[in-house]
Parts: C-alpha cells; sequence; structure tokens
C-alpha cells in the first residue's frame, strides 16, 4: 500500500503575496520585470497543496537554493 502512496504527485504551491495588475500592463512585462506583492518579505507565506491551503510557512535562503520552512498547521489556524 505505500508503494501506491509513494507514487502519487502533489502540487505544493507558495503564495509570497498578491498584485492585481491591469491586462495592458501585463502583457507589457519583460524579462526581468518586478511585480511588488501585498506582502513583507518577514510576513509568513501560504503553502498550498493542490489548491487547498495546508500550512504556513517561513521563506529560507541557503546560497543559491530557496526553501519554505513550515511553522504552522492548516490544523492550527483559521483560513484566512
Amino acid at each position: 500500500m505505500s508503494q501506491a502512496i509513494d507514487d502519487v504527485s502533489v502540487e505544493l504551491t507558495v503564495v509570497l503575496g498578491k498584485t492585481m495588475l491591469p491586462i495592458r500592463q501585463l502583457l507589457k512585462l519583460g524579462r526581468g520585470a518586478v511585480i511588488e506583492l501585498d506582502g513583507h518579505q518577514d510576513q509568513p507565506v501560504k503553502i498550498y497543496a493542490n489548491g487547498e491551503i495546508i500550512a504556513k510557512g517561513e521563506i529560507m535562503v541557503s546560497g543559491e537554493n530557496i526553501a519554505v520552512s513550515i511553522i504552522q498547521s492548516a490544523k492550527n489556524y483559521q483560513k484566512n
């Protein structure tokens, strides 16, 4: 049975923040464009699995690697 679970794929999404752009501005974006988000670097990020929020985390940088450390399970907070 664990073999079947090992083969299941889950899409993980980490949301740093959000913004709204008019389509005309979005179409003008090119490589290297900077988009301001409503979040701050010190705020927890939201972690989603297949579109459902599962946890909050912190962004960690080690050399050229970026990772997310889980700080709170969705079971322990209200979904905002």
